[in-house]
């Protein structure tokens, strides 16, 4: 997952670009998959398999995702890196190399750039990349710096990547989304906010010595964990109600197969979670560097069982 430091992609890039590859490291290109994953959700869920297969509105859904995942999301990762300045790992990014002298700039011309271009798209895929754009700057650019702010740099991650990723997938197509997608939209915000604290649990040395005051590091371990599992049910209390919008459930068997498949994914992220609670204290850094990996996949698996239970008519 993450780009280990000698790689042959890291030996091509800097073959290639040299010391200017460290921009392009920074902009986290392993993080893009999951990323694009999330956005192309939306866009499933709006056009439907169906859709999906004869590459309607193929066009702007491309242009989109480019624009979220290249320049909106790199280019706040280049951000916050100019001004984290790690020294150790980081989500996505073994062994960062140094930070570059321009790469605030780059980080800001990516997004300045992504939020031009984002007006050949609809209103409202323009309006959520523009919201995205400044919660981005007030998220790592001092003397705003929310992510230092506990709590306030949690909220900030679940409405930019938990919500409005896919609504950002479905609003490429330029059609009004009714009140179960809406619903399926804002069930990924508490979701996010079960998968935030879990990617800063590692990075607990690297935040004290920032001074850093995360939602995660104000919690620890312990309550993190149970702050993710609580948000988890919450989310998938929502992929129900959603669900019963379209008229099935999640409770085997009156949801049939649909209800199923989300039953799976809950359960993905409870086998993730209650063993990582029940040792989080005697755990390492690397391990739970691990556990973050883990919860990433289980919300993978929950891409893909909202993309099929609801994105098939």
């Amino acid at each position: 997952m993450t780009e280990p430091a000698c790689s042959p992609f890291r030996r091509a890039g800097y073959g290639l670009l040299g010391s200017h590859f460290d921009y392009l490291l920074h902009t986290r290109p392993a993080e893009w998959p999951i990323m694009a994953a999330h956005t192309l959700l939306g866009y499933v869920l709006a056009v439907g398999f169906t859709g999906l297969a004869s590459g309607e509105s193929l066009g702007a859904a491309l242009l989109g995702l480019a624009l979220w995942v290249v320049f909106l999301n790199g280019g706040t990762l280049a951000i916050n890196s100019a001004f984290d300045k790690d020294e150790g790992d980081i989500g996505y990014l073994r062994q960062p190399p140094p930070v570059p002298r321009h790469l605030f700039g780059f980080g800001m011309a990516l997004l300045l750039a992504g939020g031009a271009a984002s007006l050949l798209l609809p209103p409202a895929f323009t309006a959520a990349y523009g919201a995205c754009f400044l919660m981005s700057v007030l998220y790592s650019v001092p003397p705003f710096r929310f992510k230092a702010v506990a709590g306030v740099d949690w909220l900030i991650n679940m409405i930019g990547f938990g919500a409005l990723t896919p609504y950002a997938g479905w609003a490429v197509t330029g059609r009004p989304a009714d009140r179960p997608i809406v619903l399926v939209f804002a069930a990924f915000a508490p979701l996010f906010a079960a998968l935030y604290p879990l990617t800063q649990i590692y990075q607990f040395e690297e935040d004290r010595r920032r001074g850093d005051r995360t939602l995660a590091l104000m919690l620890g371990e312990r309550a993190s964990l149970l702050l993710a599992m609580a948000a988890t049910v919450v989310a998938f209390v929502m992929f129900g109600l959603a669900g019963a919008g379209r008229g099935w459930s999640m409770l085997a068997p009156a949801g049939g197969w649909r209800g199923g498949l989300l039953a799976v994914a809950f359960l993905g992220w409870i086998v993730v979670l209650l063993p990582w609670l029940v040792r989080c204290r005697t755990m390492t850094p690397d391990e739970h560097q691990r556990g973050m990996y883990a919860a990433l996949a289980a919300w993978a698996v929950t891409d893909v069982a909202v993309a099929v239970g609801f994105g098939l008519g």
